[in-house]
């Protein structure tokens, strides 16, 4: 009895680990990396630093023509 416990709690943990590779790998991220992650957050957050980054860009240009 006692091996059939370590038997099912061994697939168990196996299982989990695999699936959560197996997304990570799926989606050409790092293995260890959270599967759950929020990639919306990202795409704003570089978004929002683009958008910061043509700002000023286009601020230091309008001053240096005048």
């Amino acid at each position: 009895m006692k091996n059939l416990k370590l038997l099912l709690a061994g697939l168990v943990i196996g299982l989990l680990l695999g699936l959560w590779f197996g997304v990570n790998i799926g989606r050409e991220k790092p293995i260890y990396s959270n599967p759950f992650a929020d990639e919306v957050v990202k795409q704003k957050a570089k978004q929002t630093t683009s958008d910061a980054i043509q700002g000023t860009k286009k601020a230091l240009r309008k001053s240096l023509d005048d």
